[in-house]
């Protein structure tokens, strides 16, 4: 494990378990596991991903049921045909297939300088959201060389376009957050009714 970090993202096994560097001594890592991990014997192999344990954020995430490492209940429900997870299955956890009407936000114009957090369109998500706003994700900034205008996208589809210092960006109205790094915000704010769920939590 020469090179490792901590915390990274790492698949154990041949079923490729997911599980997270959570100490590092020399080449020696220690590994925690995020699936049930039988079977597992010395000599199994280890894949780095070189990346950190991170979620996919954008439209669908509101609609959808997940597990502590964003596997899509419902949609592996629906794969497998059973009430169980496999281990070391993968899927998408947004859906790249789906259709969202986006209405783009018109202030944000080719030329103009944006930054992380600058709002650039929305879509509707569900009843109980309502409006999800597509934001720049928060590392980003430049100035807008090329924007999408008011349509119907998939969650993969390039909306934007930056410039930065020499170099141009292409953005999409999804991006990947390491779930360990604090998300950057301007305040926060109280909330002022309680949500509803119909369940007891």
């Amino acid at each position: 494990m020469s090179g490792a970090k901590m915390q990274e993202l790492v698949k154990v096994g041949w079923e490729k378990s997911v599980g997270e560097i959570i100490k590092l001594d020399r080449d020696t890592a220690a590994i925690q596991c995020y699936e049930e991990t039988s079977g597992l014997t010395v000599g199994d192999p280890i894949l780095r991903t070189k990346t950190a344990l991170s979620v996919e954020l954008g439209p669908g995430i509101l609609s959808c049921i997940y597990d502590g490492i964003q596997r899509p209940l419902e949609h592996i429900a629906k794969h497998t045909k059973s009430v169980f997870v496999p281990k070391g299955i993968q899927l998408p956890p947004l859906d790249r297939t789906k259709i969202w009407e986006v209405k783009m936000n018109p202030k944000v114009k080719e030329g103009h300088n944006i930054t992380g957090g600058d709002i650039l369109g929305q879509c509707f998500e569900n009843a109980l959201f309502d409006e999800h706003k597509i934001m720049l994700p928060p590392k980003a900034k430049g100035k807008v060389t090329w924007i999408a205008p008011t349509g119907d996208y998939t969650i993969k589809d390039k909306i934007i376009e930056v410039e930065f210092e020499g170099k141009k960006y292409e953005y999409t109205m999804s991006h990947d957050w390491p779930v360990r790094t604090p998300r950057p915000t301007a305040e926060k704010l109280q909330g002022t009714e309680p949500l509803l769920t119909g369940q007891r939590v």
